[in-house]
Formats: C-alpha cells, sequence, structure tokens
C-alpha cells in the first residue's frame, strides 16, 4: 500500500486547495495539512509554496508528483493482481455519477453488480458531471458516469446508453395541453435550470443555441442542483423544467407534472469515463462492461 501521505499530496496538488483536497479524501482540514507537513519534514523541502489566495507546487513539489503518481498507480495495480490470484471478485469499486444518473438508474445497476458479486464493496459519489470528471481524473474514482463527454485529458469516454430530454411543468401551467414544444416558444415562459457544471445544463444551453435562442435570453427564475429540487419547484407552478425522460416517470404516471416532448427532440448519450492511462483492474473492467449493458437495457 503506498504510503498516505503520498495519497494526500496527490489529492493536494490536483486541487491546489487543501480544503477541497479534504473534501475529496474525506479527510478534515487540519488532518490534510498535518500530512503534508509531515512529508515536507521528511524530505526537508517545501512542497507547497503558501501565499494569500491560494497555493502552488514548488520545484520540489513538481517533482514529487511525478513519482507520486507512478507509485500509486503501480501501488493500486499490486492490490488489485494480488487480490485477483484468489480468482475472486472483491474489494473496494469507487463510483462516481452525476445526480441524474445516481438517482434514477444507477441504483438498479448496484444492486445487481451487489448481487452477482457480494464480495465487492461498492461506494458512490454523487455530484454534478463536472466534479466527477475532475474526481476521475484526479485518481478518486475508479469510474464515474457523466452526462456529456469527458473534456479532461487522460480519460476515456464509452457511450453507455442514450436517454431523451423532455420539458416539464405543473398539470395548470400554460404549456401543459401542449403535444410538443418548439425552443423559441419556450423563450416567452419562465425557466427552472439546473445549476453550471451540471450535464443537463451544457446540453440544454447548446440545444437552445443550435436553435437560434440564446440562454442569457430566457426567464430564468432559479437554478437548482438537483433534478429533485426541480421537480419540487416546477410542480407549485413557478415555470417549466428540462430534465431526463427517466426523471419524471412516477410524477407523470400520478398526473403530478407533465412531461412534453421537445420538437425538435432533444437526446442525449451518456458516459461511462475512466482513467486511459491507468491499469484497469478486473473488478473495474467488469462493472464497465455490466454498468453498459445494464443501463442500454433500461433505455429501449
Amino acid at each position: 500500500m503506498a504510503d498516505r501521505r503520498l495519497q494526500v499530496f496527490h489529492a493536494v496538488a490536483k486541487h491546489l486547495s487543501f480544503t477541497r483536497a479534504a473534501d475529496a479524501l474525506f479527510m478534515t482540514q487540519p488532518a490534510v495539512t498535518f500530512q503534508i507537513k509531515q512529508l515536507e519534514e521528511q524530505y526537508g523541502t517545501r512542497l507547497f509554496e503558501r501565499r494569500h489566495g491560494g497555493i502552488s507546487l514548488t520545484p520540489a513539489g513538481d517533482l514529487v508528483l511525478s513519482f507520486a503518481e507512478k507509485i500509486l498507480a503501480l501501488s493500486d495495480e499490486m492490490e488489485t493482481r494480488l487480490s485477483e490470484m484468489t480468482g475472486e471478485m472483491r474489494g473496494p469499486l469507487l463510483v462516481g455519477a452525476s445526480t441524474t444518473i445516481a438517482e434514477f438508474m444507477l441504483p438498479r445497476v448496484l444492486g445487481e453488480f451487489n448481487a452477482a458479486y457480494p464480495q465487492v464493496r461498492a461506494r458512490l459519489i454523487v455530484a454534478n458531471s463536472e466534479s466527477i470528471e475532475g474526481r476521475v481524473a484526479e485518481h478518486t474514482l475508479d469510474v464515474g458516469l457523466i452526462e456529456v463527454p469527458a473534456k479532461l485529458a487522460g480519460l476515456t469516454s464509452q457511450i453507455c446508453c442514450e436517454d431523451e430530454l423532455q420539458v416539464i411543468c405543473a398539470p395548470d401551467y400554460p404549456l401543459a395541453g401542449m403535444k410538443s414544444v418548439t425552443p423559441k416558444a419556450l423563450a416567452d415562459y419562465e425557466f427552472i435550470s439546473r445549476e453550471p457544471g451540471s450535464g443537463t445544463r451544457e446540453m440544454t444551453d447548446a440545444y437552445f443555441l443550435k436553435h437560434k435562442v440564446s440562454p442569457d435570453s430566457l426567464k430564468m427564475q432559479m437554478e437548482l442542483g438537483s433534478p429533485e429540487a426541480l421537480k419540487g419547484v416546477v410542480s407549485t407552478g413557478l415555470g417549466f423544467a428540462i430534465v431526463s425522460k427517466a426523471v419524471v416517470d412516477k410524477e407523470t404516471q400520478l398526473g403530478e407534472l407533465v412531461a412534453i416532448p421537445l420538437n425538435p427532440c432533444l437526446r442525449r448519450s451518456l458516459y461511462l469515463i475512466f482513467q486511459e492511462s491507468r491499469f484497469q483492474s478486473r473488478l473495474t473492467a467488469t462493472f464497465i462492461e455490466f454498468a453498459r449493458q445494464k443501463l442500454k437495457e433500461m433505455a429501449s
């Protein structure tokens, strides 16, 4: 197992923030600071320049980072290969997913995977697509499931399924009687949007721009951080939102919300992302293939 101090150093170096590294590692900030101080004392040199407003790597810190990435990757590979010698699929699996996928698609996938491989300890981290992509790049997640292709260097994106986005509103909202709605027509109504960094937000902004409607021209009422929050506000009649069709199946069946197809239809691909250069364990590879197959079945 790699020195814990190297793991902490790697997180701080990637985030360039003690606070964000502590959050990613589920540690307190003082604990992270103490580990870095110990590492600096061991090597007798400063690894970070502390200044007002942030930190940066020193030349020594750059050198340690290059070796830390190699050491951590080799440590992961060693532990995985040793566990695989038993012939059993076992050990931790760190999965990250954007909010929509985590809340409405992934629970069934993880449940069936656990039933097939009971010795695996899956841990799910939920955040928006941008955050999940960053954590996969920082090696704090084995695999991520997000709503847009990865943008960061060193990551591989594989399409796992297709998803349709639709307009939702309250049954008594003026849009409710429409069989479909165009982007230009939506500009006349109050819009409840996902937050910047959300894959859904990125897709809807691009959709409006493609059809000659500036996102800035929309009657934005508020930005919210989850599909559940969107549904709650929309149900009050304050405005419309655009969400995955899978998000509102229950509410539309109960008559609590109305779902209206966009015209033209807005479909997107959902992506599995992982490190392209990192050693991929049999466990991670098995989960990627399992999730891809199950999500395709659910979307069909």
